[in-house]
């Protein structure tokens, strides 16, 4: 059987620049408390692996606010401005660890919002990103993700619109909703702010997986940027299945099969991966 594991699965540089800094914290914390803003990334395994090293997730406002002391990490997706006001009122130390993208769209939004621009994000409105960066509007920021949701957008004459994007958009679906905001013709800017990973790692899977007769998307079950690439690859190969470790593969999805492509989320880690493809050659 042949497998192919696409170049771009796996950690992106904003996740593993965040990974990387827990466990840097960890390695030096000393037994003080060591926190994170949400689970530092979409991965079950990384999360729990963090935890028996000490570290703690906070998962809302309110176990923020029964914190006192220790170090809080900003996970890669970012945070609201209102976040980063509590965490410093609350005299805590603050490691952020915010990915490059995710902070230039806060600056985007919040340099075009005071403005006077009214801003459009393109995501999954209930995201942590997406959560984020709508905190960083001065005024009213509109989320939306389907054909449906732009045609109903409706501002007033003169309204003028900055759009942008998740960091991990279906890329094709975002320049089908602008061009429906377009239409509408209101003075608008428009900044792609998909990352060019995130592009890249779509556009390998959609080709790989016109290719081959299976394919094997690996990531975490809360993992947006996967569950694109899921979608990605279905429309492309009907033998797509969507799989968080090896113990979820079943063997009557290769059977008789000649061909299986393997990506992954931006989420999951190497030796996942690894282990995917070394069980599919292997057993299979």
């Amino acid at each position: 059987m042949k497998v192919v594991v696409a170049k771009t699965a796996g950690f992106c540089f904003g996740v593993k620049r965040a990974v990387d800094t827990v466990y840097e914290q960890a390695g030096q914390a000393g037994g003080a408390p060591l926190y994170t803003y949400g689970p530092i990334i979409h991965n079950e395994e990384v999360v729990r692996d963090l935890e028996e090293k000490g570290v703690r997730v906070l998962n809302s406002e309110e176990e923020l606010e029964q914190v006192t002391e220790g170090t809080v990490v900003i996970r890669s997706h970012g945070v609201s401005r209102r976040i980063c006001e509590k965490l410093e009122a609350q005299g805590l130390r603050v490691v952020d660890a915010t990915c490059p993208f995710v902070k230039k769209i806060h600056n985007i939004v919040r340099e075009e919002s005071e403005k006077g621009r009214t801003i459009v994000i393109v995501g999954d409105g209930s995201h942590p990103e997406v959560e984020g960066i709508r905190g960083w509007c001065s005024g009213k920021a509109y989320v939306i993700e389907s054909p449906e949701e732009a045609e109903r957008l409706k501002f007033p004459e003169g309204t003028r619109l900055c759009i942008v994007s998740q960091t991990t958009f279906n890329y094709n679906k975002f320049q089908v909703l602008v061009e429906i905001i377009l239409k509408k013709s209101y003075d608008s800017i428009v900044v792609n702010t998909i990352c060019s990973a995130t592009h890249e790692r779509q556009a390998e899977a959609r080709k790989l997986a016109s290719k081959i007769d299976v394919m094997l998307v690996i990531g975490g079950k809360h993992s947006s940027n996967t569950q694109k690439l899921y979608e990605i690859c279905r429309k492309e190969c009907n033998n797509t299945y969507y799989i968080q470790t090896i113990r979820d593969l079943q063997k009557e999805w290769l059977e008789g099969r000649r061909s299986v492509g393997i990506t992954a989320g931006a989420s999951t880690p190497n030796h996942i991966i690894e282990e995917v493809q070394r069980n599919v050659r292997i057993k299979f």
